[in-house]
């Protein structure tokens, strides 16, 4: 019998994921027994504010990652999109699984697509990448932040707080809630955060025998995308609450990536594209691409606001 403790965040969305590789792993080994501990972090506990005033997502693992260090849980499951690029020294990633559709979504009142929302509608999202996007689409809309766990955004929207919402496709399918959706938007108008829709399994980097155990539920060709992904992130500079987007897929067996930046007020924008063998080659490549075509500047702007 081997123990494993997971450590998780406690809103839905978290605890779903958790056991998802729970069950994934006792699939691959039955002799793992899982115990799952619970942890309120730092972003779970101010809900006030926006994300970039209170340090990025990165609010969202510090506590997890500390239990780890401290040998105090052996596992910590992220969303990928929410995971700093660089991984504090003694930890790393040590599987992706399969990914998860990576699109974004709105949910409305009444249904209505982003075409139809009336003017000066308020759509409710904590993503800077989200509202440049969506403004650069519809800059008569007005993007208003909003935090708390899919439910809770959900039910802003019901009551008529919020014309409408982005989310993630990926939480609303694990979470069951698709019949909510109002449009499943676009890639043309709405590109991925880097890592949207994939899981990240975190452990200590010397601990051998739980790598050998998450071996057995890693996707290579998830993880290779979103590893181009989020160097392309890294190479511009940007954290994980910039108004970077990033999508990569693989094409006859070679990545193409698709990137973004734009600034908040998505007034200007920068889009390009790259195909590659390697996704580090490939991520980086791009983000200087985006660079000689004048990303510096728009994230400039972005850090003023």
């Amino acid at each position: 019998m081997i123990r494993l403790t997971i450590g998780s965040r406690q809103s839905p969305l978290a605890l779903w994921q958790t056991n998802h590789i729970l069950t994934l792993l006792q699939r691959r080994w039955p002799q793992v027994v899982c115990e799952i501990r619970p942890f309120v972090t730092s972003g779970d506990k101010t809900l006030d504010l926006p994300l970039p005033a209170i340090g990025g997502k990165g609010v969202f693992t510090a506590e997890l990652e500390q239990a780890l260090l401290q040998k105090e849980i052996d596992l910590a499951i992220h969303s990928l999109k929410d995971l700093p690029v660089r991984q504090p020294d003694g930890l790393t990633i040590g599987a992706i699984p399969l990914r998860e559709d990576v699109r974004d979504v709105l949910i409305s009142q009444n249904g209505c697509p982003i075409a139809t929302l009336p003017g000066g509608a308020v759509v409710g999202t904590s993503s800077l990448r989200r509202q440049a996007q969506l403004l650069a689409h519809r800059p008569d809309l007005v993007v208003r932040s909003i935090r708390g766990n899919v439910g809770t955004r959900l039910k802003k929207v019901q009551t008529g707080e919020y014309s409408g919402i982005l989310l993630a496709a990926a939480g609303v399918i694990r979470l069951n809630l698709t019949d909510h959706i109002s449009q499943w938007l676009p890639l043309e108008i709405m590109l991925p955060a880097p890592g949207q829709g994939a899981l990240a399994v975190q452990c200590r980097a010397d601990d051998q025998s739980t790598l050998d155990l998450l071996a057995a539920i890693h996707d290579d060709q998830s993880a290779a995308a979103t590893t181009a992904e989020r160097t392309f992130l890294s190479s511009l500079g940007g954290g994980c609450s910039a108004p970077i987007a990033a999508y990569a897929r693989f094409d006859e067996q070679q990545l193409h990536l698709t990137g973004l930046i734009a600034t908040p007020d998505g007034q200007q924008t920068i889009r390009i594209q790259g195909r590659g063998d390697d996704p580090f080659s490939l991520g980086y490549q791009c983000a200087r691409q985006a660079l000689a075509e004048g990303a510096e500047r728009l994230l400039a702007v972005s850090s003023e606001q």
